[in-house]
């Protein structure tokens, strides 16, 4: 007899699909939001505003620590939200996690600063950073999960590319933001109240997720899984023990897609001010034209994957990306803005293939009992990675004089790994296995 589990979602179903698939993508559109809010505002605020006494060097430098320190803890809340999502559901763990997040972030917009509380805003901003990496270690892993286990067979590739559109709506939002207020605001208004605008912006996002997520059901996988007793006393222990090569491609797999966003909208964009003479504001146009783009592409990418399954989508992104990552940073070398622009958008495209690819991928290497632990602690992994990314490349920056070719290396090298982790993938999987191994 046909299991719940096994049951693919019916055509009169494909419209609630849709609706669980646009809520995972706001969710993921916060999670991105909060990212590069307080990247970009980090650097200018964070370190005069709550490490003042620190000096320009010790505040600067504490205050990119709070953003690796969200990096460093998602492996802890992949581990906490993926054994809640594995024994409590999907929809229950999600709306804890959108809720931490959201909380986190809007109340960093109402933390005193050194000069109005000594210490203490600085603490409350770190504890704040833990929550939001924590919360962040199991959002993306339900996001796709709750996408994909609504889908049918043949959409489930598509509808695990539509929460990666949160990555590129995230970071129009912030970087729109950041453009306008820089504009409008004179220096004194933004270091007094301005700064605090955008982590408030986060109570509205988080209002507007919540009533999505509390609208939707849970899985019909995991109502499987519950009805034939199949759920793991310790999912990540089982995870561990019977899908070990599983977890090492998967974590492979998502490099690419995580790393060239630290690497195109940190570390680039710092090397085009510095060492390359662009303007500040002129590359964050460039990057904004291409997640404008891939508002675009993703969906497209998704569709093709329903055509070609995830793990060959994402091969064709890492390899593309291996084939222009050197001749890229040589063009910037010699870039007028029209020849940036271009540039960024075809080297924010190929690695967007493999983006979109991501989720469906990682899906299909895992069984529906630790499924939410074994995406959400591989994403973690690959992210917690990829937040060295910036940092690495401007060590081996600084060892080659700065020579043209040093950033290609890390994107090649990142591209190179995701391309053999999905070359395995393609042989681990079919693109149906979801379905047949629930």
């Amino acid at each position: 007899m046909t299991s719940a589990a096994t049951l693919p979602p019916s055509s009169a179903s494909t419209k609630p699909t849709r609706r669980v698939a646009w809520a995972s993508m706001v969710g993921t559109s916060l999670e991105s939001f909060d990212f590069y809010v307080y990247a970009y505002f980090a650097a200018f605020f964070v370190g005069p505003l709550f490490f003042d006494p620190l000096g320009a060097v010790g505040g600067t430098t504490l205050a990119f620590l709070t953003i690796a320190i969200a990096f460093v803890v998602r492996p802890i809340g992949a581990l906490i939200f993926g054994y809640m999502g594995d024994r409590l559901g999907r929809r229950t763990t999600l709306l804890w996690t959108i809720g931490i997040m959201g909380v986190a972030t809007g109340l960093i917009g109402v933390l005193p600063t050194y000069a109005q509380a000594g210490w203490l805003g600085a603490v409350l901003l770190v504890v704040l950073r833990i929550a939001q990496g924590i919360s962040l270690g199991g959002e993306w892993g339900g996001s796709i999960l709750i996408a994909t286990e609504h889908a049918s067979p043949v959409k489930r590739a598509f509808y695990a590319a539509i929460p990666q559109l949160g990555s590129p709506v995230g970071s129009i939002l912030s970087a729109t933001l950041f453009i306008i207020m820089t504009t409008a605001l004179p220096a004194e208004d933004l270091s007094a109240w301005g700064w605090r605008v955008p982590f408030l912006v986060a109570f509205p996002l988080l209002a507007v997720s919540i009533y999505l997520r509390l609208n939707i059901t849970e899985t019909p996988v995991f109502e499987g899984v519950k009805e034939q007793k199949r759920r793991d006393r310790v999912p990540f222990l089982t995870m561990f023990k019977s899908s070990p090569i599983a977890m090492a491609v998967a974590i492979g797999a998502a490099l690419l897609g995580i790393g060239s966003y630290a690497l195109m909208n940190t570390y680039t964009i710092n090397y085009g001010v510095t060492e390359l003479g662009f303007s500040y504001q002129s590359l964050l146009v460039a990057t904004t034209i291409g997640a404008l783009l891939q508002l675009v592409t993703i969906p497209l990418f998704g569709a093709w994957a329903t055509r070609i399954g995830s793990a060959r989508l994402v091969m064709f992104g890492s390899l593309g990306t291996l084939l222009i990552a050197f001749p890229m940073y040589y063009l910037l070398q010699f870039a007028t803005f029209p020849i940036l622009v271009s540039t960024m958008i075809v080297g924010g495209i190929l690695p967007t293939m493999a983006w979109a690819g991501l989720g469906g991928l990682m899906s299909d290497l895992f069984p529906a009992h630790f499924r939410y632990s074994a995406l959400s602690f591989a994403y973690a992994i690959a992210a917690t990675v990829s937040g060295f990314v910036p940092s690495i490349t401007l060590e081996l920056g600084k060892s080659t004089d700065f020579a043209w070719w040093h950033p290609g290396i890390v994107l090649g090298a990142m591209s190179a790994i995701t391309l053999v982790a999905a070359w395995a993938a393609s042989r681990m999987t079919k693109v149906d296995s979801i379905q047949e191994r629930v």
